[in-house]
């Protein structure tokens, strides 16, 4: 299995805590990969897909020890998946680099009503020789607006913004906002309108399968009879034949 950046985050963050994470269901023995009670691990139906596009995590300090986190999820398929701890006043030097390595063009994903007109791009548009890096600020709704008002490190980049068409299907935390969406389902609609809509669907299912899994463990039931987790199956057999 394929040991990415938000692992690396999470095994760097636990070892400068200076007190146990005492999340809710901190006492439940989780597979420290996908984070889901170990009876319920998902590890081994994780694959891979082939983009273009990479994306960078900016979490809000202990957002990364949560297992109800899904910004793992995108670095789970996404290879180039760069993740960090916020900060204001001591961004972290290699995240610096990322974002000024001309091979990118880093966009900062927010609601369009954050930012100045000027900023926002109509659409995803890249030069000769550069990636697109989306950048998610991964928190709850309140540590994302203030992570967006206090990184000036971000603001010369173009906004993107998407409109949900429909309410998340994120259920293991309760949203602030109404069709206000998870961090992996906002990757799936960036990756739709940037054209890889397969890898948006893969994405997506991935994201069915950890929510089902996360809240058959959190409320102590089995898997529906059709879950995520049968359908995956499924298509990874047609796809291996």
């Amino acid at each position: 299995m394929r040991i990415h950046a938000v692992h690396h985050l999470y095994d760097a963050r636990l070892a400068r805590s200076t007190r146990p994470f005492l999340a809710r269901g901190g006492k439940v023995e989780r597979c420290r990969f996908c984070m889901l009670r170990a009876h319920l691990c998902i590890c081994a139906l994780k694959s891979e897909v082939e983009s273009d596009a990479a994306f960078m995590l900016v979490m809000y300090d202990d957002e990364v020890l949560k297992p109800s986190n899904t910004g793992r999820l995108i670095a789970d398929l996404f290879r180039d998946t760069f993740a960090f701890i916020w900060s204001r006043t001591e961004p972290d030097p290699a995240m610096l680099d990322i974002l000024a390595d001309p091979q990118w063009q880093p966009y900062v994903i927010f609601p369009a009503e954050y930012g100045t007109p000027e900023r926002v791009a109509a659409q995803i548009s890249v030069g000769p020789g550069k990636r697109p890096l989306f950048i998610l600020l991964d928190g709850s709704w309140s540590e994302a607006k203030k992570m967006f008002r206090k990184s000036p490190y971000l603001d010369g980049f173009p906004m993107l913004s998407i409109t949900p068409d429909s309410r998340s299907r994120y259920r293991v935390r309760e949203a602030a906002k109404e069709n206000q969406l998870g961090t992996a389902e906002v990757a799936a609609r960036i990756v739709d309108a940037y054209g890889e809509s397969q890898n948006a669907e893969a994405l997506d299912l991935w994201f069915d399968v950890f929510r089902e899994s996360y809240l058959a463990g959190k409320l102590n039931r089995s898997l529906p009879e059709d879950s995520a987790v049968s359908r995956l199956r499924q298509t990874v057999s047609a796809e291996a034949v």
